[in-house]
């Protein structure tokens, strides 16, 4: 059997290197006409590295990027609100989570590839049921047969919306700036995530490398419903510790991402007969846990368990009902960090600050339900 994915991203390179080491050939179609690596950093959480620690990437990873110990939100001066250490989990699960940049990562999964071809400049335009599968038509023209067919090709995913016409994305009215550059850390930050909140605005930064720093920053509409504008949101940084200010002077322009902040209302089916939908396509989320990647890769591993174990469509009904409910609670919990981060009322605030400061132990708990990776 041949395995088609839709979509050459993280979650999509994984699946394909998931697959190939459990004996099956896989073809993978990419709408790009090149892989340009994302100027930005990805955290690889614990979840995500004791997956490719099964497929033995993990040292690859590690070797390109930084190990991060602890996770803080903190007032705008940095100083902390909340704490997770990490390295209760590295003990329990004999992985760290590491920083890396996007392209590095990219780079070792199509580098781990043996037998998958990505096909570039392929972008589905719809898929027809023959007798013994699938007919792919894309956008180029070009016409495929397909047996089994994966959509990891995001949040708005063509393959989603031919199946469940119905699912919507929602727009949470914020915008996300990210950024790469070289800067040189104290010692103090370079194996943590700082993530300061500040009023209807957030920044967060950690090292992925040495004397490397990956940077977002995130703003909220105004009451107006007007989109925040970068220039605005450099204007107004008095009240953030001056690192923020060096971090971002130290940036090119040309090395600054804008996105709008989105995610996918929660959809309860993730396939229907030989279509499995998988990653951002399934579950997209909003970035205020660094589980949108992880979560992807976390649905490869899982995904590719099942196909070993299961037919086709047995195997899309193990998945989902191994992965669904904790990617829609990794969603809705996202959803709303984002929201409580971006609080404006004095006594909101500090009644968010207050309550942030005493769940040390539901933030232990809810990360241990988070890394956990479950069992096919």
């Amino acid at each position: 059997m041949t395995i088609d994915i839709i979509g050459a991203g993280i979650g999509g390179l994984t699946t394909a290197i998931a697959l190939e080491k459990k004996g099956f050939n896989v073809r993978v179609f990419e709408q790009a006409e090149t892989l340009k690596p994302l100027g930005a950093g990805i955290i690889l959480a614990n979840n995500a590295m004791q997956v490719f620690e099964h497929l033995g990437l993990r040292k690859a990873i590690e070797k390109e990027g930084n190990p991060i110990s602890s996770m803080k939100i903190t007032h705008p001066n940095l100083s902390p609100l909340s704490k997770v250490d990490l390295t209760f989990f590295e003990k329990k699960h004999l992985v760290k989570n590491i920083a890396i940049h996007r392209g590095q990562l990219q780079t070792i999964l199509m580098n781990a590839l043996e037998r998958t071809e990505v096909y570039l400049h392929h972008k589905t335009k719809g898929i027809a049921p023959l007798e013994n599968g699938y007919q792919i038509t894309f956008e180029n023209g070009k016409r495929i047969q397909s047996q089994l067919i994966i959509g990891a090709d995001g949040i708005h995913s063509s393959i989603r919306t031919q199946l469940f016409p119905e699912s919507k994305t929602r727009q949470a009215k914020q915008i996300c700036w990210r950024g790469v550059t070289d800067f040189k850390l104290s010692t103090r930050y370079q194996h943590e995530l700082n993530e300061a909140w500040s009023t209807s605005s957030r920044f967060g930064f950690v090292q992925i490398a040495e004397n490397k720093v990956y940077w977002y920053a995130l703003k909220s509409y105004n009451k107006d419903g007007i989109a925040p504008q970068f220039d605005d949101f450099k204007k107004n940084l008095s009240n953030y510790h001056p690192i923020v200010k060096e971090i971002i002077g130290a940036t090119s322009t040309d090395q600054i991402n804008t996105a709008e902040i989105a995610d996918l209302a929660p959809i309860n089916q993730w396939y229907k007969e030989n279509v499995c939908l998988i990653g951002d396509a399934a579950h997209a989320t909003t970035p205020n846990m660094g589980q949108g990647a992880c979560q992807a890769i976390e649905d490869a591993y899982v995904l590719s368990e099942c196909m070993e174990h299961f037919e086709a469509n047995e195997a899309f009904q193990h998945f989902q009902q191994l992965r669904l409910s904790k990617a829609k609670k990794v969603v809705n919990t996202s959803w709303m960090i984002g929201k409580i981060s971006h609080f404006s009322h004095p006594l909101l605030i500090l009644l968010r600050n207050f309550m942030m400061k005493i769940t040390a132990s539901f933030n232990r708990k809810q990360t241990a339900y988070i890394f956990q990776i479950p069992s096919v």
